[in-house]
């Protein structure tokens, strides 16, 4: 029976695949070139360039926003966004929203840049004539092989609209050359517009039947629950788990049915620990592989091509004899510490954050808490509205608490990241300020 359901489950997929399908089928069939060549200005920041070149019709430019994410049967926003913006509101019937339901989900869910969406809408009113005028009064200021380039474009086409489109973006990389959207590097960046963020996990043990207390974890716990909360998370916090809820709390987040209109995972362990292992409250130590293996793409699949995101606040090696605030969260190290990256699943989309690198303590203040998980909670406060990747941030996190060790004399502690991402983690900003 439960071979025949999920062929059942994966006919009715096949089916819903299929049906998208003929709707993008359709809202091609509505397209012109002119449309099409609209769109290639529009999908510009998320398609490479070389790619639209090849793109000749609405149904090529669907297959690389189908390709990489941006466009799915589940979330058909993006093109309902672009349908929207070239005026073919019309077309949205197909998508099964109105006009008026795209306005309304454009101010949290838009993916056309702002800049973009206004040189669209400043070329619309622009004729052949005027861009000439305006390239002309910018001359100095327009790279000469792009000017040439863009010349070359407008002649080799039959209409203008797509040169006029290009030129007016590089008449707006002259006017702000300091603005992401105009960079001709290409960064492919994981989605962040599903329905939700995702969920963030935060086991906090605090207490053990055999080892020390760890006194200054729970601000560490509530500094992460406000950053992630913040970040649009649901956030859940387990204190003092055992081996056995572990177990439990891994089963029900490898099965949890909203990670399928989740953007992202993150997986929080502050505990003690040695080298590539965690442990339970009850004392049973706990490999780190194991904890991520659970979210694997054949074990989670609500989680396949989505970034799964691990910060492990434990030690992972030596411990040092702590002063009077200091304490290590050491236990039975070891000398010769295997590879990090023996510690991550060998497949994509991981992020392993550990607070140290092997072989070496990491310190917790017993007020304040621990170096790492603070100055993690403080850059992704200051950062993430710089719009920084998640690798950035680990870096200045990194730099960071490297400083903040050395005040402590022989004290010293380096964070480590292992990483198995194929694209760069950008959080959107928060419309909300973090509270304090």
């Amino acid at each position: 029976m439960t071979s025949l359901g999920q062929s059942l489950n994966s006919t009715l997929d096949e089916n819903c695949q299929v049906d998208f399908r003929k709707t993008l089928l359709i809202i091609d069939s509505y397209l012109g070139e002119q449309d099409v060549e609209r769109l290639k200005f529009l999908c510009r920041d998320c398609i490479a360039p070389k790619n639209l070149e090849k793109c000749s019709s609405a149904l090529d430019i669907f297959d690389y926003l189908l390709a990489e994410e941006w466009l799915s049967k589940e979330d058909p926003f993006f093109l309902a966004e672009l349908l929207y913006i070239i005026k073919q509101k019309a077309l949205l019937r197909h998508l099964r929203c109105t006009k008026e339901q795209v306005e309304c989900w454009l101010p949290a869910r838009r993916r056309v840049s702002l800049f973009r969406n206004l040189l669209y809408e400043l070329s619309e009113d622009i004729s052949s004539e005027n861009l000439k005028s305006m390239i002309f009064l910018l001359r100095e200021s327009i790279p000469k092989v792009q000017m040439e380039i863009s010349w070359q474009e407008e002649h080799a086409q039959s209409n203008g609209d797509r040169a006029t489109l290009v030129s007016m973006e590089m008449v707006g990389a002259s006017i702000d050359p300091v603005t992401s959207e105009t960079s001709t590097k290409e960064t492919a960046v994981y989605r962040m517009n599903r329905k939700h963020r995702g969920h963030c996990v935060v086991v906090n043990n605090r207490s053990f039947t055999s080892l020390s207390k760890r006194q200054g974890t729970d601000k560490d716990a509530e500094c992460l629950k406000r950053v992630f909360q913040w970040l649009g998370f649901h956030v859940h916090i387990y204190v003092n788990v055992t081996k056995g809820h572990l177990d439990e709390v891994l089963q029900e987040f490898k099965t949890h049915p909203g990670h399928a209109d989740g953007d992202c995972f993150v997986f929080c362990v502050l505990t003690h620990g040695k080298f590539g292992a965690v442990y339970s409250s009850d004392g049973d130590l706990i490999p780190i592989r194991e904890i991520m293996s659970h979210f694997t793409a054949e074990q989670c699949p609500g989680l396949a091509h989505k970034p799964k995101l691990f910060f492990i606040q434990a030690c992972q090696g030596e411990e040092i004899q702590p002063s009077v605030s200091i304490e290590a969260d050491a236990v039975n190290p070891e000398h010769v510490p295997p590879s990090l990256q023996d510690s991550i699943p060998v497949e994509a989309d991981f992020l392993l954050g550990l607070a140290t690198v092997p072989g070496y303590v990491s310190f917790r203040h017993v007020e304040e808490g621990s170096w790492y998980i603070q100055s993690l909670y403080n850059h992704l406060k200051d950062l993430v509205p710089r719009q920084e990747d998640i690798l950035s941030i680990l870096t200045a996190v990194n730099n960071d608490v490297s400083r903040q060790a050395d005040k402590h004399g022989r004290k010293k502690q380096m964070p480590q990241p292992a990483f198995t991402l194929r694209k760069k983690v950008v959080f959107p900003v928060p419309q909300e300020e973090l509270l304090l």
